[in-house]
Order: C-alpha cells, then structure tokens, then sequence
C-alpha cells in the first residue's frame, strides 16, 4: 500500500507539473493538495471572482444574526472536498511558524479572534489565494498557446 501512494503522489506530482500549475509554490500544498484542488476546481475561470470561488467551496462564511448579536460561521454547503483541501492547508500553514498563513492566524488571534474564527478567516484567504494563483495560471497557459500559434 506505502509503494502505491507513493507512486500516486508521484504521478499526481508530475500532473500538476505538467499543468504548469504553480500552486504547490504556497507553502502548505504539496502534489496531493495541489492536484486535488486542480481537480475540484476544473476551470478557475468558471467563477466570476474570489467570492464566487470560496462560495463554491464552502470557505465564505455565513452571518447568523440572534438578538443583538452578529456572528458568522462556516457554510455547510458548497463542495465539501474541496473546503476539506482548503482546511488541510490552514492547518499545515498554522503549523509552520515560518509561512504567512501562521502569521495571519496569529495575527487574529491577537485581534481577539477565537480559534474557529481565526481559522476560518485564514480558510477564505486562502481560497482568495488559490482562485488568483489558478486564474493567473490559466491565463499564463492561454498565453502561451497564443504565442505559440
């Protein structure tokens, strides 16, 4: 089992390499998360903004207002695989002190955020993130067709 998922991650790594792909340059995103996100996502270009891209995936949060009280959760619904990437990348991100999504959780945190809150502020940025990395790739890849006929 350990040779096989080693050579699907092989496989899933030269994939995303040959897509021309440059999510895995985001620390936090390796072969796996990458060609997953490729996967869920098809066409970056399909969703008109970054709103639209972390509505899809779950990642926009929703207000749930009660009395005089506002607060926002996480939506329930959207493409639950693709919000359970965006989730496996904050966590790694959280867990390395040296990456910028561990400084904007902390950043929260100092802000008075709660854990969850924290995390689910990261989790939008980080699909803020991902549609602009997909979208320029996409247009990098259009270029170079273009150039090349």
């Amino acid at each position: 089992m350990d040779k096989q998922l080693t050579d699907n991650a092989a496989r899933m790594q030269s994939l995303v390499e040959a897509s021309g792909s440059t999510l895995m340059d985001t620390p936090g995103i390796g072969p796996v998360m990458a060609a997953r996100l490729i996967g869920r996502t098809r066409q970056a270009h399909r969703f008109p903004n970054s709103a639209a891209f972390a509505n899809y995936a779950g990642a926009a949060p929703v207000e749930i207002a009660s009395a005089d009280k506002a607060r926002h959760r996480l939506s329930r619904s959207g493409d639950r695989q693709l919000n359970s990437v965006l989730h496996t990348i904050a966590v790694v991100q959280i867990r390395m002190p040296d990456s910028p999504g561990h400084a904007y959780y902390q950043r929260k945190l100092s802000e008075g955020k709660t854990v969850k809150e924290a995390k689910r502020c990261l989790k939008r940025r980080l699909a803020d993130h991902v549609w602009r990395v997909m979208i320029a790739d996409e247009r990098r890849a259009k270029s170079c067709l273009t150039q090349a006929a």
